[in-house]
């Protein structure tokens, strides 16, 4: 399966090689305004090859990214030290208005998974674009919250002193200040939080819940801050997720795409725990919240609908 990757910069060159490390698709494309940093970058990449996986990996233009199963778009300017993520709305909508018809007028069929922050606002806006060339919205999806849910999965479980990966808990709404952690129903290998923690002698009070909060909420800007960006964990998520596109493996992701309604607030896109396959967005399966993180959710979905009436 062909891959194209919109935006060679840190985090598209990452998702590259995070594809590459876990063998997903057969070919990998990436198109960047600077052509001389894309093929530099698949060269690069190309030569981990032999180490990981039997990829293609090149550079192209938008033509070369006909018969694409999927494209993920991570063009954009950068988050700025101290800038949130929806200060960065004006200045990425203008570039989405001339990158998503090029994508789709080569790759009609593709599933466009959209990184570029702030990724609600700029989902919702991608979606609007494709819907120009008859594209459902269910196949325009957002990393959401993906990131977010796998950092607090893992600073819960590194506090519990379990593997991550048996830690089911997730972060909901918009990707960034106003994120909503589900801590309601968060469980470890099934087990409610609280009854595991009466089993395993152990304590989630309200200090770490509150600690575990700021450092899921604030983790970009502390990363930002340190190294100017941040890719690993992002390019990680996205190489998931198309993973688990190409394989139509219908899995429950934080991602984000265009809904009628969220918590009350109408034609919105925040994030939300999705069934995902191989066509996109297949449902949504958000669980019982309790009345605090439902209003939050609905404040957050709130938050993200008012950028998205500026930008409108």
């Amino acid at each position: 399966m062909k891959i194209g990757i919109v935006g060679a910069g840190a985090v598209g060159a990452t998702t590259a090689y995070a594809l590459v490390m876990r063998g997903v698709g057969r070919e990998i494309v990436l198109v960047d305004i600077n052509k001389e940093r894309a093929h530099a970058e698949a060269d690069d990449i190309l030569h981990a090859v032999p180490f990981a996986n039997p990829l293609h990996v090149s550079a192209g233009d938008y033509a070369d990214l006909a018969g694409c199963g999927v494209v993920v778009l991570t063009a954009g300017v950068g988050q700025k030290p101290g800038e949130s993520r929806l200060q960065l709305l004006e200045r990425n909508a203008a570039i989405f208005g001339d990158i998503v018809p090029q994508i789709f007028q080569h790759a009609r069929d593709a599933v466009l998974i959209v990184a570029t922050n702030p990724v609600d606002v700029m989902t919702h806006l991608a979606a609007r674009l494709a819907a120009d060339f008859g594209v459902p919205r269910g196949r325009v999806i957002g990393t959401g919250t993906m990131l977010d849910t796998a950092r607090f999965r893992a600073l819960l479980g590194r506090h519990l002193g379990v593997d991550a990966y048996h830690v089911h808990a997730y972060v909901l709404g918009e990707h960034g200040d106003s994120e909503v952690l589900a801590w309601s129903e968060v469980s470890i290998g099934g087990i409610p939080l609280i009854e595991f923690c009466v089993e395993q002698g152990e304590e989630v009070d309200e200090t770490t819940r509150h600690r575990i909060d700021d450092q899921v909420r604030n983790a970009a800007y502390h990363i930002i801050e340190g190294k100017g960006a941040t890719y690993y964990g992002i390019g990680s998520a996205i190489a998931r997720l198309v993973n688990v596109i190409l394989h139509d493996q219908r899995s429950i992701l934080t991602v984000c795409a265009p809904v009628d309604e969220v918590a009350g607030v109408p034609d919105v896109t925040v994030a939300l725990p999705n069934l995902v396959g191989g066509k996109g967005v297949i449902s949504n399966c958000l669980f019982p919240l309790s009345d605090d993180e439902y209003g939050g959710l609905r404040a957050s979905a709130q938050v993200v609908r008012d950028a998205i009436a500026s930008l409108e």
